[in-house]
């Protein structure tokens, strides 16, 4: 039989959740609904309940509306861009290259983009004499956004315009950035990662007897089969040494924190940002006991 407990967090959690989607004006209803979430956190779990990782994410969309534009662009550095005098077989070799389905095309400098090419007109006019190679021909025009634009509104400008790519301009109109929609969406979900992205070197690396260090996304089933057989997650949801972490922790752990597995053995975080743990170390039980860790 539910508690008298249970039902107040239930209608709590609810009546956040309807006036966040429906928009009811409540100043303090971030606030229930993060407190909803923190009780569910401390709480022992539930069938049915809401899981770590739905925690998270509810998590991030709390605070999606918070985040600009300029927090979650591309910087100017790590733009690749075409220059509008290009070829078209140079085109093709610059899409190889980039391994992006969008690039954006300048002018006399990378202040001065005048528009994007997709991948997909490319390829139609690698294979359709009758489409046209110039690049004024493949030319499409992205979104102009200033930083401080929030991503709630420039999530729902892409959509609007069924543009998936912007450019960030500062206040003088130079380039400052660029944001895709998957930029925007992974503020919510998590870091997306296709086959394109570059697999992680060294994804387990023994450091002394009793002591490794691994990429998050190192697969449980190495870490059974190459460290401990124990290390393992009861939840089937999870299958790499950051989903686990994730699972025992309840949250992204930040550098120098951690949590114990059942087995003993201890996770501490290394590496890691706002959405994401990036490296963590892995300390047998008896490494543990010489060398505690803090946690």
């Amino acid at each position: 039989m539910a508690t008298r407990h249970d039902d107040e967090g239930g209608s709590r959690l609810w009546r956040g959740m309807r006036a966040l989607i429906f928009g009811e004006d409540d100043a303090t209803l971030r606030d229930q609904i993060e407190d909803a979430i923190d009780e569910a956190d401390a709480a022992a779990p539930k069938r049915g309940d809401l899981s770590p990782l739905e925690r998270q994410m509810l998590r991030n969309l709390l605070h999606f509306g918070d985040r600009t534009v300029g927090e979650v662009a591309v910087t100017r550095g790590d733009i690749v861009s075409v220059p509008k005098t290009i070829s078209f077989e140079g085109l093709i070799e610059a899409f190889a290259d980039a391994e992006h389905s969008r690039l954006p095309v300048t002018g006399d400098g990378l202040d001065e983009v005048i528009g994007m090419i997709h991948i997909k007109d490319v390829f139609k006019a690698q294979f359709d004499a009758s489409r046209p190679r110039s690049i004024e021909g493949l030319l499409r025009i992205p979104l102009y956004v200033p930083e401080s634009m929030g991503v709630l509104d420039l999530l729902a400008r892409m959509r609007q315009g069924r543009v998936h790519l912007a450019i960030v301009v500062d206040e003088f109109g130079g380039t400052e950035g660029l944001v895709t929609i998957e930029d925007v969406v992974e503020e919510i979900v998590g870091e997306i990662e296709d086959e394109h992205d570059e697999e992680a070197l060294g994804t387990l690396q023994l450091l002394e007897d009793g002591l490794w260090e691994a990429d998050a996304r190192a697969e449980l089933d190495d870490i059974a089969r190459d460290v401990d057989a124990r290390l393992i997650a009861e939840d089937d949801e999870v299958d790499t040494l950051g989903g686990l972490t994730f699972l025992l922790a309840g949250r992204i752990l930040q550098p120098g924190e951690s949590v114990e597995h059942p087995s003993g053995w201890r996770i501490i975080s290394v590496e890691a940002d706002a959405r994401r743990m990036i490296k963590l170390r892995l300390q047998a039980p008896e490494a543990a006991s010489r060398h505690p860790a803090e946690g």
